[in-house]
C-alpha cells in the first residue's frame, strides 16, 4: 500500500490521482476530513482506506507490514499563522513522529518541505545541505520547514530511502478551497471574472519594475510527476528543489491568464502592504541540478501552457484533477 498524508489538500490530492492513472489502487489517505470544500478533492479517487490524520500512528503501528511507501504531504501552510505551537504540533513534531515510524519499519519516506525555508534567498536557492543551518525563513511556517529538514539531516537513524522536497510557488487544479494561501493564478482568474482586471503589488525595490517581481511557478502535474519519480527511482536520499529552475514574473503571470481567456490584460498596481513590504521576495529561482543529477529528465510545463491549461480546463469549468 502506498499512504498518502495530506490527501485531502491541493498538491496530496493531485497525486492520489496521479497514482491512480499509473494503476495504484492501494492508496490510504491519510487527513482530517472535516472541510466539505476540500473532500471534493477526492471524488473520484480509487483508494482502500481513509485515517483520520490523529489515528494514523495507531493504524501504522497495526498495518506497517503492508506500507511500501509514505508520501507525508499534509502539513499547516498557513504563512499568516504566527502561532507557534501550531507549527510545531502539525509540522515539525508529527513529521518527527512519520519519520520514526519509517525508521522502525524500514518504510521509505518522501516529506513536504518548502522553498519558505529560503528566507530572502541570502544564501541562494540551492538544496544544498550545507547550508540547511545557515538559512532564516520569514515566517513560522518556513521555519518550521526548516527546522525539520535540520532535525532530519542530524539523525544517526534515516529511513531506507527519504527525500524532502523543497516546494516553489506550486499552481494548478484543487487549489479551490485555499482561499487566501491559493496561487495568484486563480486570484488574477477571479479578478478577471469580476471586475476585468488584475491588481498587481508594485514594485518598493529599485531593482525591479512594477510586475516584474520573479518567481519559480511549478505547475502541480509537473509536481507529482517528480514525485512519483522518486518512489519509483530511488535517488540519492536528502533534500530536493522542486520548481522549474526558471523564474517569471508576476506580469507574465497576468498577461498569460487574460490570455487564457481571450481577453486583453488589463493591469493595475497596487503598494505592498506595509506589513509584509520588509519581507517580500522579489525574486525566486530553484536550482534543480541535484535533481536532473538525480535522473529526471522530463521537462516542465512551460508558464503559458500551465496557465491556459488549468483555467481553460479547470478553473473555467470548476473541475478538478
Amino acid at each position: 500500500m502506498i499512504v498518502v498524508t495530506g490527501a485531502a489538500g491541493f498538491i496530496g490530492s493531485c497525486l492520489v490521482r496521479r497514482l491512480n492513472d499509473e494503476g495504484h489502487k492501494d492508496i490510504v489517505i491519510v487527513d482530517k476530513f472535516g472541510d466539505s470544500e476540500k473532500n471534493k478533492n477526492l471524488k473520484g479517487k480509487d483508494i482502500v482506506d481513509k485515517v483520520d490524520r490523529d489515528n494514523f500512528f495507531i493504524w501504522l503501528i497495526e498495518n506497517h507490514g503492508d506500507v511500501d511507501f509514505i508520501y507525508h504531504i499534509g502539513a499547516r501552510t498557513d504563512t499568516t499563522e504566527f502561532d507557534v505551537e501550531v507549527f510545531n504540533k502539525l509540522n515539525l513534531n508529527y513529521t518527527k513522529g512519520v519519520w520514526k515510524m519509517c525508521v522502525k519499519y524500514g518504510i521509505p519516506l518522501v516529506y513536504a518541505s518548502s522553498a519558505a525555508t529560503y528566507g530572502l534567498g541570502e544564501h541562494g536557492y540551492n538544496d544544498n545541505h550545507s547550508i540547511v543551518e545557515k538559512l532564516k525563513p520569514l515566517n513560522p511556517y518556513g521555519e518550521s520547514k526548516n527546522d525539520f529538514d535540520k532535525w532530519a539531516l542530524k539523525q544517526d537513524e534515516k529511513p531506507v530511502f527519504w527525500a524532502g522536497m523543497k516546494f516553489f510557488n506550486v499552481y494548478g487544479p484543487n487549489e479551490y478551497h485555499k482561499g487566501r494561501m491559493a496561487s495568484v493564478i486563480i486570484h488574477a482568474f477571479k479578478q478577471i471574472k469580476e471586475t476585468g482586471k488584475v491588481k498587481l503589488f508594485r514594485s518598493h525595490n529599485p531593482d525591479f519594475e512594477d510586475g516584474k517581481q520573479l518567481r519559480d511557478f511549478v505547475y502541480v502535474k509537473d509536481v507529482v510527476d517528480v514525485l512519483y519519480f522518486m518512489m519509483q527511482e530511488y535517488p540519492e536520499s536528502g533534500l530536493y528543489n522542486l520548481g522549474t529552475g526558471k523564474a517569471r514574473s508576476f506580469l507574465d503571470l497576468a498577461t498569460s491568464t487574460f490570455a487564457a481567456l481571450d481577453k486583453l490584460p488589463i493591469i493595475e498596481f497596487i503598494d505592498t502592504p506595509a506589513d509584509i513590504r520588509d519581507k517580500y521576495q522579489y525574486f525566486t529561482e530553484a536550482n534543480i541540478q541535484k535533481l536532473k543529477l538525480a535522473g529526471y529528465e522530463k521537462r516542465f510545463t512551460e508558464f503559458e501552457d500551465g496557465i491556459s491549461d488549468y483555467v481553460r480546463n479547470y478553473l473555467i469549468k470548476e473541475k478538478y484533477f
